[in-house]
């Protein structure tokens, strides 16, 4: 087990630096991409099987056991992120081979794109802060590169903004480390655990609220996440749809993370955690409403849905933390989704804006399934993967007695599905009123390349398993959730 527990950051490395020498011969960097994500896909099954049974296992690298050495760990929660991020990584790669534009005019996008899954590989596997520190700086290293693929004006500008706000966590997040190691010695998550009782109660709130805004910034909370909207519609559609189902939900992984295993019980903020979630909400579905342009829309929602996700964590309970990590799990796989089906429809219609397009269903029925299948989901409509995800943090909330937050996030629900019909009747349905003409015969035909199609379609499907298998997915989720809420086989994995 353990010799599996470095391969979701090492293959991908390997693979940049042999997708790298072979940068003029593009087929050779598919090739060398795709087979990359297969092998981490079945590594992060092999261990999801394996921690399930076991429970915890720990990998630290040169031989220098923790808390000195570099140590791997994975998890039931840890696990499972890497299962559902495997594949999503995969199938915006095959998107991106098949979209004009993207890889084919950029050398650099498969090495660069594969850093950026070693990145997101360490970020779930690491067991310290100062690696987990690394690992964000290999991520936003290479989506400063991803998100001004084309070098348009609008994309420089908006990749400033993304860099300096990033820039600015990443500040924190080393006055954070610093803190933790003056004060107790270690950066290594499970030791930090077991030492975090000897210092002061005002100093561990302190660091509890520290790590909520420097992991906030990162998930994109209220009201650290005015950078995403603008950031992300401007960038090439993959990188969008990677950022939009990863990069965010790495955020809200460490949100997890640090505040079960590092915070002590007496002082979790679960209120003022709560109260962010429902600002979040609430926020991010009027912004969606506001806007006139599909990858916006969708972009304001990835905030929106970011909110139900920390109103899971904020309760505190197996309930509460089992609904939020099957809520992460189910917005991976839908974001990226959605945000694929953006760049179909401004591949077929020329444009995203609602007021240039419409009848893009009477046009492309396929395309028109591929967007209402996970936009029903999305806004919690029976019996989608969706559904399934809101209702367990609304009973878990229910349990809790939150009333308040609870009743935000059901009207937030219906706004939802209010701006998705406003996708549906702007840009799907109405007369055809297309931009552009697709130029090649399977687009004329079904609005996207082939590998586009399928990329899009497998997610769809995914998306529609996720709802088939909620039982057993939550039945895991409530047992990672558990674990979380009881980090001693953990920490026994790490310090033993």
């Amino acid at each position: 087990m353990r010799v599996l527990l470095p391969l979701p950051v090492v293959v991908p490395l390997i693979a940049a630096g042999i997708s790298m020498a072979f940068a003029r011969q593009r087929n050779v960097q598919r090739a060398v991409g795709a087979l990359a994500f297969v092998i981490t896909t079945g590594a992060s099954i092999a261990m999801l099987v394996d921690v399930d049974r076991h429970g915890p296992s720990a990998a630290f690298m040169g031989g220098w056991s923790a808390p000195v050495g570099i140590s791997l760990v994975a998890d039931r929660f840890s696990a499972l992120m890497l299962v559902v991020a495997s594949p999503v990584l995969l199938a915006v790669l095959v998107f991106a081979m098949g979209q004009p534009g993207t890889e084919q005019e950029q050398p650099s996008f498969h090495p660069v794109y594969l850093v950026l899954a070693a990145g997101v590989g360490l970020s779930f596997l690491t067991g310290d802060l100062f690696n987990l520190f690394v690992a964000f700086e290999m991520m936003l290293t290479a989506s400063y590169i991803l998100i001004t693929l084309g070098g348009r004006r609008d994309q420089v500008q908006s990749g400033m903004t993304y860099v300096i706000i990033n820039l600015v966590a990443s500040t924190l997040f080393v006055v954070l480390l610093a803190l933790l190691y003056a004060s107790l010695g270690t950066v290594n998550m499970a030791d930090l655990a077991v030492r975090m009782h000897t210092v002061p109660e005002g100093v561990r709130v302190a660091f509890a609220l520290l790590m909520f805004v420097v992991f906030g910034i990162k998930a994109a909370v209220f009201p650290l996440f005015f950078w995403l909207p603008d950031s992300y519609p401007t960038a090439p559609t993959p990188i969008t749809a990677v950022f939009a189902g990863l990069l965010t939900k790495v955020g809200v992984y460490c949100l997890i993370r640090t505040q079960t295993l590092i915070v002590l019980p007496g002082d979790r903020i679960g209120g003022f955690i709560l109260v962010i979630a429902g600002i979040t909400m609430v926020v991010g579905v009027l912004g969606a409403i506001a806007q006139d342009d599909v990858k916006r829309i969708l972009s304001f929602h990835i905030v929106s849905q970011i909110g139900y996700m920390v109103l899971g964590l904020g309760l505190f309970t197996v309930a509460g933390i089992a609904a939020a990590i099957l809520y992460v799990v189910n917005q991976v796989v839908l974001k990226s989704t959605l945000l694929l089906v953006g760049g179909l429809v401004d591949h077929a219609a020329g444009s995203t804006r609602l007021a240039s397009i419409g009848g893009v269903a009477r046009r492309y029925p396929l395309l028109g399934w591929m967007f209402l299948l996970p936009a029903l989901s999305l806004a919690g409509i029976p019996p989608f993967s969706g559904f399934v995800a809101k209702l367990s943090v609304v009973q878990a909330g229910l349990s809790a007695e939150e009333w308040a937050v609870v009743a935000v996030s059901l009207v937030v629900s219906v706004l939802t599905l209010f701006s998705m019909s406003k996708i549906w009747a702007g840009a799907f349905w109405g007369e055809v009123e297309l931009v552009a003409e697709p130029d090649d015969a399977t687009s004329v035909r079904f609005g996207g390349t082939l590998p586009m199609l399928l990329a899009t379609g497998g997610l769809v499907v995914a998306s529609l398993g996720l709802a088939v298998a909620a039982g057993p997915v939550f039945g895991y989720c409530q047992r990672a959730a558990a674990d979380l809420l009881d980090p001693a086989a953990y920490v026994r994995a790490v310090l033993r």
